[in-house]
């Protein structure tokens, strides 16, 4: 009769359990694969895929009585670095809709707010269109591959312990909000630039020619300046968003 003692099945099931917990956490809080419309056994699958693949790479994980306080410490601590992961990665995503936000204002279409299904909230046409462009933008990019090769690598930079909040001294996440106005600003200084030059030159013809009603060519000549504007600037989105993603999960490897 073959029998199993506490000690190995531990042995065997260590290596494993850490690493599924941690990419859980993060596909839970991560975008694209966070939303609703993906099944959460999908998620526990992928999750349980990527623990299994990368055994190779990841360091010795030590050995903890599943029924032991300090198995509760090391499973928050899994869960709290997935979220922080996931989080930093929505903190780009969240800077590229505040542009989007900026620019809505400005050309006067923050008029079309709708229901967002992914946020549960209320936004606007271009908040929404530049989200959902940066989602595609996102697996075209192989985002989804840089970020399972940070949370491999993570384990080297915050390896499975018993201090589940080391690593908050580290990364210092409370500072991460500033990382969106900043992004966010940074691309829509140029349509913001655009549309403030258009304004000037729409004040400057409603005083030489008064008989113009302004307001009545005003908004279609914003508009259509905006939507241009968004045209020509939307290829350009690669950089700042690749540049932000990476500098951002660089703090976990």
């Amino acid at each position: 009769m073959i029998t199993f003692t506490e000690a190995q099945i531990l042995a065997w099931v260590s290596p494993l359990v850490w690493p599924f917990l941690r990419v859980l956490a993060l596909f839970g809080a991560m975008p694209v694969l966070a939303q609703r419309a993906v099944p959460m056994r999908l998620r526990v699958a992928l999750a349980f895929l990527i623990a299994f693949c990368a055994q190779a790479t990841l360091p010795p994980m030590p050995v903890i009585a599943l029924d032991s306080p300090a198995a509760f410490l090391a499973v928050l601590q899994q869960v709290l670095i997935g979220v922080s992961l996931g989080f930093a990665v929505r903190i780009v995503f969240a800077a590229i809709e505040l542009a989007g936000e900026i620019i809505g204002l400005q050309m006067g279409l923050n008029f079309a707010g709708f229901f967002d299904p992914a946020t549960g909230g209320q936004t606007t046409a271009v908040s929404r269109f530049f989200g959902v462009s940066v989602s595609w933008l996102f697996i075209v990019i192989n985002g989804h591959l840089l970020l399972i090769a940070a949370v491999t690598q993570s384990f080297q930079a915050f390896p499975v312990g018993p201090e589940p909040f080391a690593f908050l001294r580290s990364l210092q996440p409370q500072a991460w909000g500033a990382e969106i106005f900043r992004l966010g600003l940074w691309i829509a200084l140029p349509l913001v630039g655009m549309l403030l030059f258009t304004n000037l030159v729409l004040g400057i013809i409603s005083r030489v020619a008064q008989q113009m009603n302004i307001f009545s060519i005003g908004f279609p000549i914003t508009l259509s300046v905006g939507l241009l504007g968004v045209l020509l600037t939307l290829p350009m989105m690669e950089a700042p968003f690749t540049m932000a993603l990476e500098k951002m999960l660089a703090q976990f490897q």
